[in-house]
């Protein structure tokens, strides 16, 4: 096995540092281009002015003229403030990516995985679960009764019941359970 590190890995060994190419976007000169612009806006008023009298139609030919230019300007403004394309991979790998999951759903599986790992961790459902149920249970109270848990405690532990309101104020915090998850959310819709 060789102790060349990581250099040696990534292709640099024996010192030499692999140059990397870059890639020199050209753009091409304004007169080039106001000429391109020019040309496509005389194209496209040609085009909707022969549309227009094939209907039975006219228009002024500034106005269309004004009307094509602010279009091709306002594509050109969010050509310009589009995102970069993505790179391209000189290798295979990534080129199968799956596609973008969206934040909601990434929230979700978290979540599922942290209600997962919360059985057998009570720390876990200590630091991460019991936290958001407390969270929930005082905007349920808030919304429908108008009281928090801090706000009116006697109030707010008769709509609770004993069993939440111990699990989510208690000092002891025991490990999840399904059952009481379960009991603890119907709990909580009742309110």
């Amino acid at each position: 096995m060789s102790d060349g590190g990581l250099d040696e890995l990534f292709g640099a060994a024996d010192g030499r540092v692999a140059e990397e190419r870059e890639t020199v976007v050209k753009r091409r000169s304004t007169a080039v281009t106001l000429v391109g612009n020019a040309a496509v806006i005389g194209l496209a008023t040609v085009v909707v002015t022969a549309g227009l009298r094939a209907v039975g139609l006219s228009i002024s030919l500034l106005l269309l003229i004004a009307l094509l230019t602010g279009l091709r300007l306002l594509i050109h403004a969010v050509s310009a403030v589009a995102p970069p394309p993505g790179p391209r991979l000189r290798s295979g790998i990534g080129a199968e990516a799956p596609p973008v999951v969206d934040a909601l759903r990434a929230t979700v599986r978290r979540w599922e995985r942290n209600l997962d790992r919360a059985h057998s961790d009570p720390d876990l459902y200590a630091r991460n679960v019991l936290p958001v149920l407390a969270e929930l249970a005082d905007e349920r109270l808030r919304l429908r009764h108008g009281i928090t848990r801090a706000s009116d405690p006697r109030r707010a532990r008769e709509l609770l019941g004993d069993g939440l309101w111990t699990a989510l104020s208690g000092p002891g915090r025991r490990a999840l359970k399904a059952r009481d998850v379960e009991t603890y959310l119907d709990a909580m819709e009742r309110l």
